[in-house]
């Protein structure tokens, strides 16, 4: 086996899983999502309130976090808040820098897309900015569909909403 041989067979024996959130995990949510804000963005202080505090904002009011685990690492992540009673936001979504651009992202959101239609949830938005339009592009892929964003919506940077239909 050659060099290179090996090292594919190496990548093929990784074992990246989607696994719910935990409290050790805390500080990897919040660094993902801070890294993410400050490459695109900024962060701003709503964001600092709930990535400090996830399971008080998303997690006890009947909201989920899922997180990529890359063998021991957190890679990814992705958050479902409860807006209304049948009603979650997909928010939260960061993938780490080195790990962008591997569909890892599109495989968390095909779970938490798949997780939510099992439950009896109407339907899921997403606050996002038109310039990340690779982003939207992957939305509209797996269904969302843009509708009016109200004036006085969560994010200063949030300049499209978009809803998905779960049943």
């Amino acid at each position: 086996m050659g060099k290179s041989s090996k090292i594919v067979h190496l990548l093929k024996k990784r074992s990246m899983e989607i696994i719910a959130f935990e409290p050790q995990y805390r500080g990897d949510f919040k660094k993902l999502n801070i890294q993410w804000l400050e490459a695109f963005f900024w962060v701003e202080p709503h964001d600092e309130e709930v990535l400090g505090k996830p399971e008080k904002y998303i997690i006890k009011p009947g909201g989920h976090i899922f997180l990529v685990r890359d063998n021991t690492e957190i890679i990814g992540c992705v958050a479902l808040m409860k807006i209304e009673e049948n009603i979650f936001e997909l928010t939260k979504m960061a993938i780490s820098p080195n790990h962008r651009g591997k569909q890892i992202g599109q495989k968390l959101m095909e779970h938490t897309i798949n997780f939510a239609k099992s439950q009896p949830w109407e339907s899921l938005i997403i606050y996002s900015n038109r310039k990340l339009e690779n982003a939207i592009h992957i939305y509209r892929k797996f269904g969302f569909q843009e509708i009016p964003i109200e004036e006085n919506n969560p994010y200063a940077r949030g300049d499209i909403k978009m809803k998905l239909r779960l049943s």
